[in-house]
């Protein structure tokens, strides 16, 4: 199984898609970031990261995606702002026909580390580790990508092995 995981943002759309081989065995296959100019207008941003996640959802054809979910934040233009490229990035994946799940940060936290109040050292160190990678990925927004997508392997074997 492919899965491509989102860490969404409108400055930094963080991608990562890994592999979950016969064995089991979880393999990057590509990450990185989608990045957008603060001087472009909004609308300009929104439609580079829908753009350029539909090219790598074309190039790669996942099985499924996951996306984290937009946690509260103290500053509302941030959320507002996240939760605009949450959504173009799930209209993106929408159109390409991939099933979409979404995971809360202390989900995915939970999924990769064991615990849910990790904190993103200890999560990318992990990934680092679980995907047998020399170093830990950067920039951070595809670490925490790639966190996304494991985190969905983890709970698609869960819930295949609870039937």
């Amino acid at each position: 199984m492919l899965v491509l995981g989102i860490d969404p943002g409108t400055a930094t759309t963080g991608y990562g898609l890994v592999r979950e081989d016969a064995g089991g065995q979880l393999i990057a296959i590509d990450y990185g970031v989608v990045l957008t100019s603060s001087k472009l207008p909004m609308p300009k941003r929104l439609l580079e990261i829908y753009r350029q996640l539909k090219d790598i959802a074309f190039l790669h054809r996942p099985d499924a995606a996951a996306v984290e979910k937009l946690f509260f934040q103290t500053n509302v233009r941030t959320a507002i702002t996240v939760g605009q490229g949450r959504g173009v990035a799930i209209l993106a994946l929408a159109e390409a026909n991939i099933p979409v799940a979404e995971y809360t940060p202390l989900e995915i936290k939970q999924s990769v580390v064991g615990y849910g109040n990790a904190d993103k050292n200890q999560v990318q160190q992990m990934i680092r580790a679980l995907l047998n990678m020399k170093d830990i990925p950067r920039p951070d927004d595809a670490a925490d990508a790639l966190a996304v997508a494991v985190c969905h392997i983890h709970s698609y074997r869960m819930a295949d092995l609870l039937g």
